[in-house]
């Protein structure tokens, strides 16, 4: 029997992926070889793993916290929204299908096998797992066909730890609702309870701790206080809670990014926010635009849809307007492909074809493959406007998209793909205007590359009339593991992590029995 533990949650977005990472990269520090597992994410937020497989950032940044490479098998099953009822299912990292909600769940059965034989293979190769459930699992309409949840638990043999998010409020209703729900057997594998994001004076909690531990039987294992550390959050939900809301740092630097219905990979974005002279903020209004050193055009996963939402909420024109003022403009994925002439469909919406935003010359059309690959480039050798200081950097990421781009007369490339998956390539990459004021690319992660990142920072800078930035150039990889590193050492400050090993062990030996 494998040792294992299980972290789901009263509800989405308690802040399990975060725990999960931690747990982790404790289990690292103490010398055990750990990989994290969950067998269905529904996110925006993907990745690519070195073989050229998608799966949900949230597996990717837990895998680095656990000292690892990410592996397809982390995350079997990728549910990618493209509508209120609709998403797209990725399996072991390919596009298998769309569907609908109904569609879906009827089909989960068929998964459970498949899911249970990929969980074991990953298994097999560490001395800890530590599984994620998703949303909560006193979810009793889907009980019967739970993957994620205590479904999940019972395919893994685990001990579950419940998280609870006191800060929403609620948190011992929330705690005991959910106990209740439960199955007795269910209620079995939860062996203890973390209560998560608290703000103020413990020894007012104390008294709640004993009442809910007398009522449930489940002994709270810690409360983790609320943390101001940058980790990548698992979707859009932190966009929604206004997480992302203006950063005020005493910057120099305003970069604005357009919150889109269907963004993806916001985490693009990340490396960007914590930069010593950046303020970074998410808008959706036309209005909150004004006074932006940079505007950027994300990815989405519904391109045509948030072209039409970018024209019906006046974005469209504002964006036009700021261009004509001299704005610089960044498109990435979907927001390059927005920022062309033209978009030619059949694929995504059924829509023949549909007018971009015209500030770049070139033409998308979408087509059935996706492409989903990691990439290391070059920024071509001259490159015009605020990439004056980026021409010949190096720059890496990943390329998940459908649809290929061809440059008019009036666009010249930004980058060349030097590798591919780790192959030898030669293509170009993405498009810049004349100017050197719009810019397209296909590679998330492109502000991760510190050198890049910062020659445009300062290339901003110039424009607006202030000095390069002259401190060491910001290593966003350096940033992150010490980001686990500070997770890890409150997990231990705040939770009973000697009582987690012993439950684990002893939950271990009562399987093999």
């Amino acid at each position: 029997m494998k040792r294992c533990v299980m972290v789901q949650g009263t509800a989405s977005d308690v802040g399990k992926s975060v725990l999960v990472a931690g747990l982790c990269r404790i289990f690292a520090q103490d010398g055990h070889r750990c990989a994290p597992f969950k067998s269905q994410n529904m996110a925006l937020n993907s990745g690519i793993t070195a073989n050229g497989e998608e799966m949900g950032r949230a597996q990717i940044f837990q895998a680095e916290a656990a000292g690892i490479e990410p592996d397809v098998r982390m995350n079997p099953v990728l549910l990618k929204p493209t509508s209120d009822s609709k998403a797209q299912v990725v399996l072991m990292g390919k596009v298998a299908c769309n569907m609908d909600a109904v569609t879906y769940h009827q089909y989960k059965p068929q998964l459970q096998q498949q899911i249970g034989e990929v969980y074991h293979s990953l298994a097999s190769e560490y001395d800890v797992m530590v599984l994620e459930g998703a949303g909560s699992p006193a979810e009793i309409n889907l009980r019967d066909r739970d993957i994620v949840n205590m479904g999940m638990a019972a395919i893994a043999n685990a001990p579950v730890l419940l998280v609870a998010d006191i800060d929403r409020g609620g948190v011992f209703a929330a705690i005991y609702g959910t106990l209740a729900l439960l199955h007795p057997e269910e209620k079995a594998r939860v062996k203890g309870v973390i209560i998560n994001k608290f703000r103020g004076d413990i020894s007012l909690l104390q008294s709640g701790l004993a009442q809910i531990e007398a009522l449930t039987g489940v002994p709270v294992l810690g409360v983790m206080p609320w943390l101001n550390i940058d980790l990548e959050d698992e979707d859009g939900v932190a966009l929604q809670n206004g997480k992302y809301g203006q950063v005020a740092r005493g910057d120099a630097l305003e970069i604005a990014v357009i919150q889109l219905p269907h963004i993806a990979n916001f985490t693009d974005f990340n490396a960007l926010a914590v930069q010593p002279d950046v303020g970074l903020r998410y808008v959706s209004h036309p209005a909150a635009l004004a006074g932006a050193d940079l505007i950027i055009l994300p990815g989405s996963k519904n391109t045509l849809g948030d072209l039409q939402w970018l024209q019906q909420s006046g974005l469209a024109a504002s964006l036009q307007a700021q261009h004509q003022a001299g704005v610089p403009i960044v498109g990435i994925c979907g927001g390059y492909q927005m920022l062309g002439k033209q978009i030619i469909d059949g694929v995504e919406s059924g829509v023949a074809q549909m007018a971009g935003l015209g500030l770049l010359d070139v033409e998308t059309q979408f087509a059935q493959q996706k492409v989903t690959t990691q990439v290391a480039a070059t920024c071509q050798p001259v490159l015009p406007g605020i990439l004056a200081g980026c021409a010949g950097q190096p720059v890496a990421g990943y390329e998940i998209h459908m649809g290929a781009t061809r440059l008019g007369a009036e666009a010249v490339p930004f980058a060349r793909v030097t590798e591919r998956n780790g192959e030898p390539d030669g293509a170009f990459d993405g498009a810049v205007n004349r100017a050197g004021n719009v810019i397209g690319s296909y590679i998330h992660g492109l502000f991760d590359s510190g050198p890049f990142c910062r020659a445009l920072l300062n290339d901003l800078r110039l424009r607006k009339g202030l000095p390069p930035y002259d401190g060491p150039v910001f290593n966003y990889a350096d940033h992150k593991q010490r980001q686990f590193d500070i997770l890890a050492a409150s997990m231990r400050e705040h939770i009973d992590i000697p009582r987690l090993y012993r439950i684990i062990d002893q939950h271990q030996q009562e399987v093999a029995k």
